[in-house]
């Protein structure tokens, strides 16, 4: 039997209870300032115990201070079912089979109340319901590998999906989509294009800004989009998401070179230091680059080694060799730097990096303003850096320079190799030089100018 208050507890679940509420019971609550309708949602068990939650009738959550009420009533009962109908996915002969893997996520999702987590629409059945585009596009097959937070995503999973996504690919898979949580996206697409040697097949990261019971939900495009794109003869690891905010088309970023720019906007991924690959619009592709691998008939190898031992370490006034010293006293193999403009850190921390290197720990400098190269030769602090011994990474995105040197590390322990293999470009994560047009770019405008 489920409880009357899940999840409330302390002065809110008091409230509630002194005028018996129960969860899914429709209320009016009046505030020192307004006055609310909605139904009273169930709540996780760790959130705040002076919050009342409420679904309000254009489908926003919000949480109400209990000390900000003056007065609640109760009007109905509605409790909500956020099952999603299953209705058969159709199978078309001739269509590209395409297998879609999930780990967690908001795309074509539904909420659970009880414990406060979005929980995926994964069957196939699901996924037509939600999405029945998809079944002009493609036979879909669906197998979620685990369902975690974005944030909760570490390198044994993604050696999980690399051993996967080559299984499928040489089993005779089209393309694969992954859905995944839009926080760490760049990370795993980043170790996946590192850990898939020779891919054969597209591999599209798709995910949602907003979870499908949300009006303004992202997540039916984005999936379109990336249906369309694993469908594709794009042998790359990419990662497809909106590209405007009126929900015109998306974009086709390179796994190694996108990043989440923005908290909460939808068209939130971008290309760092260059343009996106092509676009999506109307499940039609636009490609603006022509340096990528084709679709082939070869075997998509896995190689999935990592050394965890791997610090990211951000460069701020005020660093000290504590950190430093804490990663070499713990046995960490390498260390990522996202240094200040060109690349540099305090000198104060120049003797615990000289002794990191002493002891055979990689050090990789990287820019902190994410645009642009280093440039290590320019200041007497970035000279004096590589007089110590740091390898500059040129363009690459410090969260991308973390999963290679993880990556690289994992394949070799010995560091003359392992420096060689970090300055070659692997998965596209080195650009040849600075585009002009890159910077901020404006797909609508370059467009509209004949750039693309």
């Amino acid at each position: 039997m489920a409880k009357k208050l899940e999840g409330y507890k302390g002065k809110a679940k008091n409230i509630l209870d002194k005028q018996s509420f129960e969860t899914w019971d429709i209320l009016n609550i009046k505030t020192e300032k307004t006055e609310y309708q909605g139904i009273l949602l169930p709540r996780n068990e760790y959130s705040r115990p002076e919050f009342i939650e409420i679904k309000l009738k254009n489908n926003y959550n919000i949480g109400i201070y209990v000390d900000d009420i003056m007065e609640i009533t109760k009007i109905g009962t509605e409790k909500a079912d956020y099952k999603i109908p299953e209705k058969k996915f159709p199978k078309t002969k001739g269509f590209p089979e395409v297998k879609l893997l999930g780990t967690g996520g908001t795309v074509a999702s539904r909420l659970d109340y009880t414990t406060g987590a979005v929980i995926p629409a994964f069957t196939p059945g699901e996924l037509f319901s939600a999405v029945p585009e998809l079944a002009e596009i493609c036979n879909l097959e669906t197998e979620i590998l685990f369902k975690i937070l974005s944030e909760n995503m570490k390198p044994e999973y993604w050696k999980k999906l690399a051993e996967k996504i080559a299984e499928e690919a040489n089993n005779g898979k089209d393309g694969i989509i992954i859905a995944h949580g839009t926080d760490t996206m760049g990370y795993t697409s980043a170790a996946l294009s590192f850990m898939l040697k020779d891919l054969s097949i597209p591999v599209v990261l798709v995910g949602s800004q907003r979870s499908s019971d949300r009006p303004s939900s992202d997540a039916p495009l984005n999936l379109i989009n990336a249906a369309t794109v694993a469908t594709s003869n794009i042998a790359e690891v990419m990662v497809v998401m909106l590209g405007s905010t009126s929900h015109e088309y998306g974009l086709i970023h390179r796994g190694t070179l996108v990043r989440k720019m923005h908290t909460s906007y939808r068209n939130t991924f971008r290309t760092i230091d260059d343009i996106p690959m092509g676009m999506v619009k109307n499940r039609q592709i636009k490609m603006f680059k022509e340096d990528y691998n084709e679709k082939n008939k070869g075997k998509t190898k896995a190689m999935t080694n990592f050394e965890e031992k791997i610090a990211l370490i951000y460069s701020y006034p005020g660093l000290t060799e504590d950190q430093i010293n804490f990663y070499i006293k713990n046995g960490y193999k390498g260390i990522v730097f996202a240094g200040t403009g060109l690349g540099h850190v305090s000198t104060q921390v120049y003797s615990a990096i000289e002794k990191a290197i002493d002891e055979n720990i990689i050090v990789l400098m990287t820019a902190e303003p994410l645009h642009g190269f280093t440039g290590m030769n320019v200041y007497s602090t970035g000279r004096e850096l590589l007089d110590l011994g740091v390898i500059p990474g040129r363009n690459m995105i410090p969260e991308v320079g973390y999963v290679k040197l993880g990556w690289v590390l994992g394949q070799t322990t010995n560091l003359k190799d392992a420096k060689e293999l970090l300055l070659t470009n692997l998965a596209g994560e080195f650009l040849p030089r600075e585009k002009p047009i890159a910077f901020n770019y404006d797909i609508d405008s370059l467009l509209r100018n004949d750039k693309l």
